[in-house]
Formats: structure tokens, C-alpha cells, sequence
């Protein structure tokens, strides 16, 4: 009876892996696409028209798209910028070049916190290059890819699972980063307004605070696209944290005023987006 039990648990995690990987294959099809046809969805598939259905159903709730006469279109809102599904297939390039420049400033034996953006994620399969290491994350898909990994001592930060952005955040997080002291932080953001970096969700920016306020250098990721967006809670002006990584495409102008202000801004040069 114990044998099957544990079949059936087996079996039904299979399905839930399956489902998961086809939902998030399903978004970025419609995000890359802008609109796509439930008919085409289940070719491409190769599931039932109900089954969509079903992955739609689920897709919308989490406000990622919108379904209607037959067809899933991507909602262009601030919940779906922040998804990571979405960041993920942004500025690829430009994010490995940036992840991989701030990975110089990682010492091997540093305790480092890494926050739910998807260009510290690209630092994640390089981190061995710089064990021991102890990665401090409240992000889902980072201790997926650092659980095993030989010389890194993976710290998960607990708290209420938030599906958009695969991480996890509210009072228990934050209060388990307080309870920290790391040697480094590294985060993204989602704006820069007026030298100030922002973000659109209040959730993240309490997350981003206590990571920042629980580490000794804090380092900001930033691809040129971050300049020329707005939101709308603030996070920190630029001028608080040790370093800002940014990319070859960030205008010179734009680069020459952070430095007149004393900001120490590293240039990540133009690199080929290693295989994942």
C-alpha cells in the first residue's frame, strides 16, 4: 500500500513537472508572438484543446495574459514586466555580459545575496568559477540550479511563494534576511528615474531593502533598457551602492553624469550569450 502511495506521488509530480515546463513554454510562445491561436497551442503541443484551456485558465489568473474567441494574447502590465518568465527573454545578451563583468567582484568564501532579477540569474551557472561560496536567495529557480552544486552552501529565504516571479517575499522573508549579515548583494532593478533606481512591486522592494540593508557591498545590475523605463516605488539612488554594472549599449552621456557624481559604474563589453 506504502509502494503505491509513493507511485502515485511520483506519478503525480511528473505531471506537475510536465505541466509547469509546458505552461512556461506556452508563455513564451505567446509573449514572443504577441497573440496565438488555442488551435495552434495544442499542435505545437501536442496536448488536447481542453488541456489548454486548462494552462490558459491558470496563465490568466496569474494576469500573465488574456484569453478570448480563441486566441491568448500577452498583457502588456507591470505584473507581466515583472514576470520571470518575461524578463528571462530580454535583453539576453546584454544581461550575461553584465552578469559575467559582476562576477569579478565576487571573492571565493563571500556570503552573497541574490535577489529575484533574471540578470543576476545569468550569474548563477558561473558561480563556481568562484567557490566556496555561500548563496544567501530567496529566489525559487536559483536554489533549483545551486541545490547540488559542489563548494556553494545554498541559504533558502522562506516566506509566502509568489508564481509570477518565482521567488519568495512578505514578512517571514524579510525577516529572515534581517536576521543576516553578507558580504555582498547583488540586484536589478526595474527603473531608473532621476538617478534613483525603482521598481513596480511593493513586495519586491521590501525584499530588495532587507537585502541590501543585511549585506556590507552592494552591487546593481543594470541593462541600458532600465534608463528609459519608469515605476513606481523607490528603491535606492544610485549613488548608495558600491557598484553599477551596466552594459555597452548604456549611452556614454548617461554614463559620464553617474561618474561625475561618484558613482563607480563598470562597462560590461559586448560578450556572445554563453549556451544554457
Amino acid at each position: 500500500m506504502v509502494m503505491n502511495e509513493t507511485r502515485d506521488d511520483d506519478n503525480q509530480g511528473s505531471r506537475l513537472s510536465r505541466q509547469a515546463a509546458r505552461q512556461q513554454a506556452m508563455t513564451r510562445m505567446i509573449m514572443t508572438e504577441g497573440s496565438v491561436r488555442i488551435e495552434q497551442l495544442a499542435e505545437t503541443f501536442d496536448v488536447s484543446i481542453m488541456t489548454v484551456h486548462r494552462d490558459l485558465d491558470e496563465l490568466e489568473s496569474r494576469g500573465l495574459l488574456r484569453k478570448s474567441r480563441g486566441v491568448a494574447t500577452a498583457m502588456p502590465t507591470a505584473l507581466v514586466e515583472s514576470s520571470d518568465v518575461y524578463r528571462s527573454n530580454r535583453e539576453a545578451v546584454e544581461k550575461e555580459s553584465i552578469a559575467l563583468a559582476a562576477l569579478e567582484l565576487i571573492e571565493p568564501g563571500q556570503a552573497i545575496m541574490i535577489d529575484d532579477s533574471t540578470t543576476a540569474m545569468h550569474m548563477v551557472p558561473h558561480l563556481r568559477a568562484r567557490r566556496p561560496l555561500t548563496v544567501i536567495t530567496n529566489t525559487l529557480t536559483i536554489m533549483d540550479q545551486l541545490r547540488d552544486a559542489p563548494g556553494i552552501s545554498l541559504i533558502g529565504i522562506g516566506g509566502k511563494y509568489f508564481n509570477w516571479c518565482s521567488s519568495y517575499m512578505g514578512r517571514l522573508a524579510t525577516t529572515m534576511i534581517s536576521s543576516m549579515r553578507a558580504d555582498v548583494c547583488i540586484m536589478s532593478t526595474a527603473a531608473i528615474t532621476d538617478d534613483i533606481a525603482f521598481h513596480q512591486d511593493l513586495d519586491t522592494v521590501d525584499v530588495k531593502q532587507a537585502m541590501f540593508a543585511a549585506s556590507a557591498q552592494r552591487i546593481l545590475l543594470a541593462d541600458h533598457t532600465k534608463f528609459t523605463r519608469r515605476a513606481l516605488h523607490t528603491l535606492f539612488p544610485l549613488s548608495d551602492f558600491d557598484a553599477v554594472v551596466v552594459d555597452w549599449r548604456t549611452p556614454l552621456a548617461q554614463i559620464s553624469h553617474l561618474r561625475e557624481m561618484g558613482v563607480k559604474v563598470i562597462v560590461a563589453p559586448r560578450r556572445q550569450a554563453a549556451a544554457r
